[in-house]
């Protein structure tokens, strides 16, 4: 199958949204399925999302996706995420009558809220109008799916994720004065956050903590150099990626989550699969995954999650470790697979003859009017 994906989330950004896609895509075109990738650093004009720079917004974008959507003929066209090249790909497909399957990978309306001064209902409003017409909404949990339809969205499906068991693994575990410790010379146990340091992660709940050993935090983000000053005591060790985020994971004691804003969280599992449990608040994503995983604590939102993450200290590593490992990234390819909104075939043969017939016309059309000017615009002939 050909599908085209359009995304406002791509390198050189790193989260979630950008991590899900591209393990699905690989996995997925290792089996020969071709994929066409629209993002905004493919020569889009772009400007800087406000108070969040890294994220980059294309702009007037609708006329080169249909040209992209033109040339490679896709058989499925998935948009991920709610941003500018998200609605020039949902108004083509709109346009041009072809069905469309998108995804709800983040709390937009509450992200956005936090940001700026637009009320959250406004941003709920919003994403159901962006979602509407879907033929297939893909969201990462259950208890998500039960909350967006309670307001009123439609045709959604629960869409989990999966983690890379190769990568993280508990074998990278360094123990305190071990070669290779990534948190040498910190008191333990080590209690370990990482993500983008934004305000929407709630950050502040994790570093105020009162819990013995250290607390660290790996990741970049707007908020860093702010929390950087503000809490001295903790352990700020910037991004880290591939091997080294993975030795940091395993190293680490007890992982705390305390976002409530995430839709799943794959750092969760990435801890769990490197046999480090997890302590969370019991918000979505989360509470899909931790509770009877013996894995990790869930801690009611307002309630003690440092007695949560202390609890964990006694969790065993290899339980954590064996429930990691039911998530397959393999599984959740083919699930996306199976929710995308291809035209039937017989319609599928009938939309691109009628179209590749529409653009010859067009393109014979131009030929015969570039014949029969006579202006002077014209590139005049060398006098010679």
């Amino acid at each position: 199958m050909r599908i085209m994906i359009v995304t406002d989330a791509w390198e050189p950004q790193v989260n979630g949204v950008v991590r899900t896609m591209q393990r699905v895509i690989g996995e997925l075109e290792a089996e020969g399925h071709q994929f066409d990738v629209v993002h905004p650093g493919e020569g889009f004009r772009t400007m800087p999302l406000p108070t969040y720079p890294e994220i980059k917004l294309a702009l007037f974008a609708e006329r080169r996706i249909r040209e992209r959507f033109e040339a490679f003929e896709p058989e499925a066209v998935h948009i991920v995420t709610e941003g500018t090249l998200g609605m020039a790909g949902r108004k083509m497909c709109l346009k041009m009558r072809h069905p469309f399957s998108t995804a709800y990978h983040t709390r937009f309306p509450e992200y956005v809220a936090a940001r700026l001064p637009v009320p959250v209902g406004a941003g709920y409003s919003f994403v159901r109008w962006f979602h509407k017409y879907s033929g297939r909404v893909m969201v990462p949990t259950q208890s998500m799916v039960e909350e967006l339809e309670e307001k009123r969205f439609i045709n959604t499906v629960a869409w989990t994720r999966g983690v890379d068991t190769d990568l993280f693994h508990p074998d990278r575990r360094r123990e305190a004065g071990q070669e290779g410790d990534p948190f040498a010379g910190l008191p333990r146990p080590i209690f370990l956050n990482v993500g983008r340091v934004a305000v929407e992660k709630n950050i502040e709940a994790f570093v105020e903590l009162d819990l013995p050993g250290s607390k660290v935090v790996i990741g970049d983000g707007p908020a860093l150099a702010d929390l950087k000053k503000r809490y001295p005591g903790v352990h700020f060790l910037g991004a880290r990626f591939g091997e080294d985020l993975a030795t940091a994971y395993a190293s680490a004691d007890v992982f705390v989550f305390p976002s409530l804003t995430d839709t799943f969280g794959l750092v969760v599992l990435e801890a769990m699969a490197s046999g480090t449990p997890v302590a969370a608040f019991e918000a979505t994503g989360p509470k899909d995954v931790i509770p009877g995983s013996d894995a990790g604590t869930i801690t009611p939102i307002k309630g003690d999650l440092a007695a949560g993450a202390v609890a964990c200290l006694d969790l065993d590593r290899d339980t954590c470790r064996a429930y990691a490992e039911t998530y397959s990234w393999h599984a959740v390819a083919l699930a996306f697979l199976e929710n995308l909104q291809p035209l039937p075939t017989p319609e599928r043969r009938r939309f691109w003859q009628k179209l590749r017939r529409k653009k010859k016309t067009w393109v014979d059309w131009e030929v015969f009017t570039d014949w029969m000017d006579t202006s002077d615009a014209k590139e005049p002939k060398d006098p010679k």
